[in-house]
């Protein structure tokens, strides 16, 4: 394995690209650039090309997208500058340096339609902005490189940055019910168990679409319902109801996929290690986050 690599990493404040940063240093690759948009704005499209042309990286991990998925509604033309062509420019100026590019997607490409599991290639119907323009960034991605490896995952967390579990965590402090969806599943995704996916992907030329997120299937009721049994929380009553009940409580929310479960038959075809169970990846987030939470 080359740990002389130039890497460069975005949205390094992020939970994913901080991982990313800390799981390249942890394996000795000395060569690693995380940035932010400080450092750069993915949506200057000179200013991109200027930045990867001149640092001449061999891998790019691109993280940094637009997350807040009802707020997007809101603004989509900046949106679909953040997760369209921000990687457009990357992928130019990655393909010009002869660059591997890393892009960073997720379950709202699709439907959400059923209960199979959707595969690499399922055909890609977005419900929000979100997920029209993470879908757009890939078909930019593929479009501008050859070297490219789209990664779509789901229900994230990590150690930097907010989250889901650090969020019921809060709640528990506060609140002594919740009511909580449980027919929308799909798969949690731990941002260390992935960095760790993702560096050694690197090392490969195995490049193209994978799914990858932690093992295994819940809805956010179970997941929420886990969380606070692995954290030994018996004051919160947790109740589940519907998407349709919860938008009568809570109007004006994008569109979210009832069936995010992911096929992960691409990843185990390449020869590449499956997450670990959703369940494990909680309990050693848990025991990560100590009790500061």
């Amino acid at each position: 394995m080359n740990k002389d690599l130039k890497i460069l990493v975005t949205g390094v404040k992020g939970q994913l690209g901080f991982d990313c940063v800390r799981i390249l240093k942890e394996r000795g690759y000395c060569r690693v650039l995380g940035i932010d948009k400080d450092e750069l704005d993915i949506t200057d499209e000179e200013a991109v090309n200027r930045f990867i042309l001149e640092y001449k990286p061999d891998v790019i991990m691109h993280n940094a997208a637009w997350t807040a998925v009802d707020k997007a509604e809101e603004m989509p033309d900046l949106v679909y500058k953040v997760n369209a062509l921000g990687p457009k420019y990357i992928a130019t100026a990655a393909n010009k340096v002869g660059a591997k590019m890393f892009y960073i997607s997720t379950d709202y490409v699709f439907d959400g339609e059923g209960t199979v599991p959707f595969e690499v290639d399922s055909p890609k119907d977005g419900l929000s902005i979100y997920g029209k323009t993470k879908s757009q960034g890939e078909d930019f991605v593929i479009n501008g490189t050859n070297k490219y490896f789209i990664i779509r995952i789901s229900w994230v967390f990590g150690i930097n940055g907010n989250n889901y579990i650090k969020t019921m965590l809060k709640l528990s402090k506060i609140k002594d019910e919740l009511n909580i969806v449980c027919d929308q599943v799909g798969s949690p995704t731990y941002t260390y168990d992935l960095a760790n996916l993702m560096a050694d992907m690197m090392e490969t030329d195995k490049y193209g679409v994978y799914h990858a997120t932690n093992e295994g299937f819940c809805s956010w009721y179970d997941f929420t319902k886990y969380i606070y049994k692995a954290k030994w929380i018996t004051n919160v009553k947790v109740n589940p109801i519907t998407t349709e009940e919860y938008l009568k409580i809570n109007p004006n929310q994008a569109k979210r996929p009832l069936n995010s479960r992911m096929s992960k038959a691409s990843l185990v075809k390449a020869g590449f290690n499956l997450l670990p169970k959703w369940e494990d990846a909680v309990d050693r987030y848990l025991k990560e986050l100590g009790n500061d939470y």
